[in-house]
């Protein structure tokens, strides 16, 4: 390159999630030579405490046999239960699953030992699946907590109940919109980044509304991807798996592909099979 010859700009990534749960796939961005705009577009805000805490409280004393968790708001939500009712979650008799290494984490931190998290499907539907049945034994139907966001779809409360479980569903957080800064919001309706990170259906349906459906998106997961179809955006990629390193190797394949036609929600392109769980239920690297 001369010195007359202009620098090749950037590509720019808009990872919209808040940064400290952005940090680790920006680092990574950026070390990849892009420009990178971290701006959230959802908030968790603080459901009615009573029923959580009750929840909790339930834990405590054996009333649950399992405690499903399917992001780490969840956790962090069952985190503020257990202080303000003054228990512990890691001594609850319950065994605890989560969706992905995020939440299983997340859990970790709050020193709880999962005991079950889906192997290749790290949606609502794979830890419906690789939950176990009922023992014979029971003397009644076994009881298993579930403290979901407020847009939680069915997917854990039905399917668990067909298995035999009688799924007890808490809202632990609600989901609201939280908007983007004027400039960014400008920048990505004027075409300002090569691509957005969507992480939840709740995240691509607000990057839809705050920034318009001209920018091509990778999804977190198939679940992700399809709301952002829903919402008229196009799914350039889809993570392999929920995971800073796996969302990073798909927004290099989408910035390295021509752009082609977006395939139907029945057959995504994902970079991989695995998926991540819908709305409510997402897993957050």
């Amino acid at each position: 390159m001369t010195p007359d010859t202009p620098a090749t700009p950037a590509r720019a990534v808009l990872v919209a999630r808040a940064p400290e749960r952005a940090a680790g796939l920006e680092a990574r961005l950026r070390d990849a030579g892009l420009e990178v705009v971290v701006a959230p577009v959802i908030e968790r805000a603080l459901a009615d405490p009573a029923p959580l805490d009750d929840a909790v409280r339930g834990l405590a004393r054996g009333a649950y046999v399992w405690a499903v968790v399917t992001s780490v708001n969840a956790v962090e939500a069952l985190a503020d239960a257990a202080a303000r009712t003054g228990t512990s979650l890691a001594e609850t008799p319950a065994r605890w699953a989560a969706v992905g290494p995020a939440t299983t984490r997340a859990l970790a931190a709050a020193g709880i030992t999962t005991d079950l998290v889906p192997e290749d499907d790290a949606t609502a539907a794979g830890l419906v699946a690789a939950f176990p049945d009922p023992a014979v034994t029971d003397p009644e139907t076994p009881a298993v907590l579930l403290p979901l966001g407020d847009l939680a779809r069915p997917t854990l409360d039905d399917g668990l109940a067909d298995r035999g479980w009688a799924p007890h569903v808490v809202t632990a957080y609600r989901t609201v919109r939280h908007a983007l800064p004027s400039d960014v919001a400008e920048r990505a309706r004027a075409g300002g980044f090569d691509v957005v990170v969507v992480s939840s259906g709740s995240v691509a349906r607000e990057i839809a509304d705050q920034a318009g459906t001209g920018t091509p998106v990778v999804a977190i997961g198939a679940p992700s991807a399809d709301a952002a179809r829903e919402a008229g955006l196009r799914v350039a990629a889809i993570a392999a798996h929920p995971t800073d390193d796996a969302l990073a190797a798909a927004v290099e394949q989408a910035l390295s592909e021509p752009a082609p036609s977006d395939p139907a929600p029945s057959e995504p392109r994902p970079t991989g099979e695995n998926r991540a769980p819908d709305t409510s239920a997402k897993e957050h690297p």
